[in-house]
């Protein structure tokens, strides 16, 4: 396909990567030891327009398409952690589309636009302790008293959650209908009731904080109901588009940098008498290897261009064939990065398990690709759902 990219995305691809490498990079470190990374980050990329690119203007965004977004997200690899990376895509990508999506004027007024701006932090509350790809299996609830809605339930691995301003909370409101009783709402993290159980520890993403949440007797006014009542499952179907979509578009730059970085170290490396990447094994494992991702880099831009194609020509629904490209790219890319990662490490030899070195990092970090916004098995049982199979 010819490149979707025109001048003005290229500008902001420049003001993106200057930003991960000048003003993140330099202190990533830091953040990873931390297990978290300033909240002036999500305001300074606020300032910079980060996550309003692809937002209409009257919602508080500059009105471009979708490729925006998909720039963002291959630049954002550059600041060396997808921890923080993770935390600034939840925030325009994951938490805050189904708002532009659904939201009235005042609640893209009291949530949207201060999100985009990077004045409130926002997080998705999908996922509980006993229900994670199966959705449909939430029981977290509400039920109605008067003009309110009274929460009670928890959830889990909720990123950005110990410090969000705001969650975009699916609940059961009909449990009697199962996934098509399910309601969004916007819930202010003030909200008497609501609680951060606990910070988790990961396996990866150090730098992203990554809650567990509690509700009781959450009391929620019936204006934070986002959209229809008992339409929640729908919209949560659509919003993972965007969450799949950019998490394989953005893991197909980390993995180009990670290769880049392992032919850089095995020029320089030597075994045996010469640079190892001189090494033909090595060298036809590397031509293996980015032939692989620039099909699935091919995959991910067919399906972000179906995905723009949908939102700014075809009345912003979402096509079942877009879905089905989504979701190949998206379990294609997450097995891709296991492989690349794996054989990069390997690469390295006793280096590369040393946490000096960038893909140490990344080794960990990639893991969750095959599990967020939908573990890989479940991808596979959608797809052939709509296949027919």
């Amino acid at each position: 396909m010819a490149s979707p990219y025109r001048e003005e995305h290229e500008q902001f691809r420049k003001t993106v990567r200057t930003f991960a490498q000048k003003e993140l990079a330099p202190f990533v470190d830091e953040w990873e030891k931390s297990e978290c990374f300033p909240n002036e980050v999500f305001k300074r990329a606020g300032e910079l327009g980060l996550f309003s690119a692809h937002y209409k203007e009257e919602q508080g965004g500059i009105g471009g398409d979708y490729w925006f977004s998909v720039a963002k997200g291959e630049e954002l690899p550059h600041c060396r952690s997808a921890g923080v990376s993770m935390g600034l895509l939840v925030q325009g990508d994951m938490a805050t589309p189904v708002i532009g999506d659904l939201g009235t004027k005042e609640q893209i007024e009291e949530f949207l636009k201060p999100a985009l701006k990077g004045e409130k932090i926002a997080a998705l509350g999908v996922t509980e302790p006993n229900a994670g790809s199966d959705v449909a299996g939430i029981q977290t609830w509400a039920r109605k008293d008067g003009d309110d809605y009274i929460i009670n339930g928890a959830k889990t691995y909720i990123t950005n959650g110990t410090r969000s301003d705001f969650v975009t909370l699916l609940v059961k409101t009909s449990p009697e209908q199962g996934a098509h009783g399910c309601s969004f709402f916007l819930v202010p993290s003030s909200t008497k009731g609501f609680i951060v159980a606990k910070k988790l520890k990961k396996v990866g993403n150090w730098a992203s904080d990554t809650a567990e949440l509690a509700f009781d007797e959450m009391r929620v006014p019936k204006r934070y109901l986002l959209g229809e009542e008992n339409m929640g499952f729908m919209y949560l179907m659509q919003n993972f588009q965007t969450e799949r979509l950019i998490a394989a578009t953005s893991c197909c730059a980390g993995l180009q940098l990670a290769i880049d970085e392992a032919i850089a170290f095995g020029r320089d490396r030597k075994a045996f008498g010469k640079p190892i990447i001189k090494r033909e094994y090595w060298q036809h494992k590397f031509v293996e290897l980015l032939t692989k991702l620039e099909a699935g880099r091919a995959l991910s831009y067919k399906a972000a261009e179906a995905y723009n194609d949908d939102k700014h020509v075809n009345n912003g629904q979402v096509s079942m064939e877009t879905v089905k490209l989504i979701s190949m790219a998206k379990v294609f890319v997450g097995e891709l990065s296991s492989e690349i990662i794996d054989q990069c490490m390997q690469f390295h030899g006793g280096a590369g398990y040393m946490e000096e070195y960038p893909i140490a990092r990344a080794f960990r970090d990639q893991r969750l690709l095959r599990i967020g916004g939908g573990t890989t098995e479940t991808m596979r049982y959608y797809l052939a759902k709509l296949m027919g199979l």
